[in-house]
């Protein structure tokens, strides 16, 4: 494997950044700030990220907020990757996810090449040897590149009507190119990885890969705040028999990764910064020397980052303690591994690192769910935590 630039896990213009993050510190979670390179705990400003980004002052609380200093952000970035080889109860401090009390929610097949393989993994009901052949079929059915086709426009509702007719309609086509997107909820409160955690595949699971991903972070009043980067960790075979198997695809131990911090928007970063983000990711075996290179160009997303905001949240539904929002993929994981014409899947052992410049660089092993350290610390283990806390 590459040997790691801790410099590239931050944004390349970190010193002007507004970042913050959690970190597992001695006793408990803490809420901190970067700040010349190191990291301070701003916990008895604010004990949540959630509270947080509510803040009306969130970005003093970032630069300016006193604490106690934590150390060099580069020994934390190291530090949490050696730990995830760790037992359990051999952890130590370490960086989390960077979010805490909200819900993680994520947009699907919002890039036309990851709706293609979501029909592909749909017709192979879950079997990678039918991949290739159904691949080449279905771009020769469609013959037009759907990354020009606008959801909900009139184009789009013709090729609708066209592929229903044939008989190729499914429901990845239907939120691909329809009215309404895909929004499902991903990972439950406090139950995401950060920087350096292993990530979990389900033991059932033979086919299965990463989806880099830029994620908004919202506050309680459904506006995006600042945002950071994601994998939502996929089961390609069990999705594929069935989209109602979704929940058992996308949620399990360790199968969502955020991090390594939320980066809040400011002056010299907005959602046109993230409208033009190209976020790239590398695969690395431990096993077999393999390496896959992908990429995600944010200017290729079918729906604009606030239009799936609006169809997240809104007076249809609320979120008062906030959520992150995974904006979607358009990695597409072709590339052979085992076998000729089945495409990619994991290995144990696999180092999975996405970056895009403005966020930094978000790195995770892959493990099977059942093998990593449990999800023990919940909600209620959040809240006698701080209640034991000093406030100022």
């Amino acid at each position: 494997m590459q040997e790691i630039d801790f410099s590239r896990c931050l944004p390349e213009d970190h010193s002007a950044a507004a970042l913050v993050g959690r970190v597992w510190h001695g006793d408990g979670p803490r809420i901190v700030a970067l700040r010349d390179g190191e990291l301070i705990d701003i916990t008895a400003h604010v004990g949540t990220m959630s509270a947080l980004l509510d803040h009306e002052d969130r970005l003093s609380l970032a630069r300016q907020a006193d604490g106690p200093s934590l150390g060099d952000v580069t020994s934390w970035l190291s530090q949490s990757l050696a730990d995830s080889a760790a037992t359990p109860d051999e952890r130590s401090d370490r960086l989390l996810a960077p979010c805490d009390l909200q819900v993680v929610k994520a947009c699907g097949v919002t890039f036309a090449v990851s709706l293609l393989e979501r029909v592909i993994e749909e017709q192979a009901a879950g079997d990678a040897t039918k991949a290739g052949d159904i691949r080449a079929r279905l771009r020769e059915l469609i013959g037009q590149d759907l990354s020009n086709i606008v959801p909900g426009s009139e184009a789009a509702m013709t090729l609708r009507e066209a592929l229903m007719s044939r008989g190729q309609w499914s429901p990845y086509l239907e939120v691909g190119i329809g009215v309404d997107a895909e929004v499902f909820s991903k990972a439950a409160p406090m139950s995401s990885v950060g920087f350096g955690a292993n990530v979990g595949l389900h033991a059932a699971s033979n086919w299965n890969n990463p989806e880099p991903e830029v994620v908004l972070a919202m506050d309680g009043r459904g506006e995006p705040r600042g945002a950071t980067l994601g994998n939502d960790v996929n089961l390609r075979d069990v999705e594929g028999r069935s989209a109602l198997l979704l929940g058992k695809a996308k949620d399990n131990n360790g199968a969502c990764a955020i991090g390594p911090f939320i980066r809040l928007f400011d002056e010299h970063f907005t959602l046109d910064t993230i409208r033009q983000a190209q976020v790239t990711m590398r695969i690395e075996g431990s096993d077999d020397g393999f390496m896959l290179e992908g990429r995600s160009d944010m200017r290729e997303i079918s729906r604009d980052p606030l239009d799936l905001v609006r169809q997240t949240c809104g007076s249809h539904h609320q979120y008062p303690d906030g959520f992150m929002l995974f904006l979607g993929t358009m990695f597409s994981p072709g590339k052979d591994r085992d076998i000729p014409g089945q495409g990619f899947t994991h290995h144990v052992g696999d180092r999975v690192s996405i970056h895009t410049p403005a966020l930094g660089t978000l790195i995770n092993r892959v493990d099977r769910s059942d093998a990593i350290a449990p999800w023990q610390f919940g909600i209620g283990a959040l809240m006698r935590y701080l209640a034991g806390q000093p406030s100022q």
